[in-house]
């Protein structure tokens, strides 16, 4: 019974659909096989997919891709919640982003999902106190995703990010859980300060393309951000956002904005 017990812990519906569809894509386009084959159906694991693939992006002639996968083994080893988080991270993708139709997708090729990744294991460098390591995880995944988000902050899972071009989040941010983000978000301070500068995204937030949230500001559960914003004082929860500043006009619309990605602002303005 215990065999059994340990062979049903064992069984991973990600991995395993992540898998079928790599084997399918063959099937469809035979010209990506040996892509597929090394960085799916070669591996035991996500956690294994990840660190190929995170190390194939991010090797450079100041650092070998088989230094930074043994790197990214480390952090899955030592932290079980970094391959929880990419699990949540997947299905986030493929529900809120009308793009996105199979799981395998992020992890071949989506930019925003793979830098993310990518930090959590910088984070996890980060909080080893290995932090010159981790500013070069950050540089790397800056000059290859073009995406900047500090290793010390602090990120949940299940999120989004849509195109993820042009990306900032600062030292001492907080994303929540189930975020959902477009390109050319900042999450930034408002000058020099050295202390906590950064915003605190709680869960469920909506963050739409363009906007600027400055500031140690709390951007309150469920709320929406409505593009091209610029936002300067805290948000409660559940409201929506928008203009430069940006003012409260109305209500989330909904008890999960980051989910629907409902942009549009209907008679609020």
């Amino acid at each position: 019974m215990a065999h059994i017990r340990e062979k049903i812990t064992e069984i991973d519906p990600v991995w395993q659909r992540i898998s079928e569809e790599g084997r399918a894509a063959i099937d469809a386009e035979p010209l990506l096989g040996g892509m597929i084959h090394g960085t799916v159906l070669h591996h035991k694991s996500l956690e294994k997919a990840l660190s190929f693939r995170m190390s194939q992006k991010l090797a450079s002639a100041e650092m070998s891709e088989q230094i930074l996968r043994e790197i990214a083994d480390a952090a899955y080893s030592d932290d079980p919640s970094i391959g929880e988080d990419a699990r949540a991270d997947i299905v986030a993708v493929f529900e809120r982003d009308p793009a996105c139709h199979r799981f395998i997708q992020p992890l071949l090729y989506f930019k925003g999902f793979q830098a993310i990744q990518a930090y959590r294991v910088g984070h996890w460098l980060w909080k080893q106190g290995r932090k010159d390591l981790s500013y070069f995880v950050q540089m790397r995944v800056s000059e290859v995703f073009g995406i900047d988000v500090h290793p010390a902050a602090r990120i949940g899972k299940g999120i989004m990010i849509d195109h993820a071009h042009s990306i900032v989040i600062g030292e001492t941010a907080v994303v929540g859980d189930n975020v959902s983000m477009l390109h050319s978000v900042t999450l930034g301070g408002t000058g020099k300060e050295d202390d906590d500068r950064h915003p605190k995204i709680e869960n469920g937030v909506l963050i739409g393309a363009g906007a600027k949230v400055l500031g140690n500001i709390t951007i309150g559960h469920c709320s929406r951000i409505a593009a091209g914003s610029v936002v300067l004082e805290a948000v409660p929860p559940m409201k929506t956002v928008a203009g430069v500043p940006a003012k409260i006009v109305g209500e989330a619309g909904c008890s999960q904005p980051s989910i629907t990605m409902d942009q549009l602002l209907r008679g609020e303005l």
